[in-house]
């Protein structure tokens, strides 16, 4: 199996926070930069592609169904499927900004996998429902897949592809806006290229392969 993974180009809130509190996060739309991003990376995905045709497993979050659209991939993904296990952390209710900025600190004290978000998701929860998203695309057979989603998520999904320790993940950082990942199953085991920036080490010593 391959399994291409992008990530979704900029989007309004990653350029003003404050967007959460006005806009629901499933409907922020991509920036200009955002499309410019989406359109440019579209050759780059193709190239992954390496000349066979794909499934498309697209988050429902506006941000991702308008890259995978301007991406303009053709008859290059003839299946396209808007998977809501792909969706971003479900972060609650952010109408309140002082406390959003609460909020994200208390998890970045706590830890980003275990830290249960008022009215949202822990990081657990997201990696239970990728873990089912896994389990299905497996069982589908050797194919190739391209997944666009969002950064947590997408890390999150190769912890549970590489078997990865929770403070392994908790020191990667996300992939850069429309950046890929390609993951694909040498024989000996699935590998990652390029593998994850990592901000600290891993507080158990474990590493990325």
């Amino acid at each position: 199996m391959r399994i291409i993974l992008l990530r979704h180009a900029e989007s309004l809130g990653n350029v003003d926070e404050l967007a959460y509190t006005r806009i629901p996060d499933h409907a922020l739309p991509l920036t200009d930069t955002g499309r410019a991003q989406a359109a440019a990376a579209g050759p780059a995905v193709r190239a992954a592609l390496a000349g066979r045709t794909a499934t498309a497993y697209v988050s429902p979050y506006l941000r991702t169904r308008e890259t995978f659209r301007l991406l303009d991939l053709g008859d290059a993904c003839p299946r396209v499927i808007h998977e809501p296990r792909l969706r971003e952390q479900d972060w609650g209710n952010l109408q309140d900004p002082d406390e959003q900025e609460v909020q994200k600190r208390r998890r970045h004290e706590f830890g980003h996998f275990f830290y249960r978000l008022p009215f949202g998701e822990s990081g657990a929860d997201v990696d239970d429902r990728v873990a089912a998203f896994l389990g299905e695309l497996e069982g589908r057979g050797p194919h190739t897949a391209l997944v666009v989603s969002h950064g947590l998520t997408i890390r999150l999904l190769c912890r549970r592809l590489f078997g990865w320790s929770i403070e392994l993940f908790e020191s990667l950082s996300n992939p850069a806006t429309c950046e890929l990942r390609v993951v694909e199953d040498t024989g000996r085991g699935p590998r990652l290229d390029p593998v994850f920036q990592q901000w600290r080490e891993s507080p158990d010593g474990c590493v990325q392969f």
